[in-house]
């Protein structure tokens, strides 16, 4: 028996979620005074994405708890279409999302990480509120995945979904520049053209990559937890 119940746990991560965007909102910094404001960030969608997807899985937790063993079909069918939802976004969204989030922003911070959080930064988010919202998004989602079995759609819609969001987000990004004259990553200032191609091209692949691995890590889980019950 788990130590900690995963609904006591999602109601938990959703909580922390709420905090992080409260205190993050609250920060009073110039670029959220800006065109595009929060949402020219990825991090930022990221932790809207993360919280909208726990606020799902809770939702998902109270509807089976309230429908379970009354047998009304209805209320059956509008968990099992929640449910569906809760898969889907995690599939499609929160892992590979919040893996490209944590893992690329670490990269090029450990490079350099005026190329992608000034030090200026430290004088308006406190750390435990950058590791909030670029460390503990891993282990929050992967410890959703071990906790609860998720149904993947098929291969084609997921990494088509994906690389939409890849791409409308690049699209955004270009648009920001093209108002405003500045880019929102600062790395993205010192590279050519041609190397801002190869790196946005780079990062839809990334992306795509990061949806197959959530596929083949969650199969992986669940299959060597069956495989354990049968022994």
């Amino acid at each position: 028996m788990a130590l900690v119940p995963c609904q006591v746990l999602r109601v938990a991560i959703l909580l922390s979620y709420c905090s992080i965007l409260c205190n993050y909102k609250a920060i009073e910094m110039p670029s959220h005074k800006t065109y595009g404001g929060s949402w020219k960030f990825l991090t930022f969608i990221d932790l809207v994405i993360q919280a909208v997807f726990f606020g799902i899985c809770v939702l998902t937790d109270l509807s089976s708890l309230l429908t379970r063993g009354n047998g009304n079909q209805e209320q059956e069918r509008q968990l099992k279409k929640l449910i569906s939802l809760r898969d889907w976004m995690l599939a499609v969204l929160a892992f590979p999302v919040g893996v490209f989030v944590v893992a690329v922003f670490w990269i090029i911070y450990a490079y350099d990480r005026e190329m992608i959080y000034p030090k200026l930064l430290d004088n308006f988010i406190p750390g435990w509120l950058n590791h909030g919202m670029h460390t503990t998004v891993l282990p929050f989602i992967l410890i959703e995945m071990r906790t609860s079995h998720h149904a993947y759609p098929s291969r084609n819609s997921g990494l088509a979904a994906i690389c939409t969001f890849s791409v409308g987000y690049i699209l955004w990004v270009c648009w920001v520049h093209h108002v405003t004259g500045m880019w929102v990553y600062p790395f993205l200032e010192h590279i050519g053209p041609g190397a801002r191609i190869i790196f946005f091209g780079s990062t839809t692949i990334l992306m795509n990559f990061l949806y197959l691995l959530g596929e083949v890590l969650n199969s992986y889980i669940w299959d060597t937890q069956r495989t354990a019950k049968l022994k």
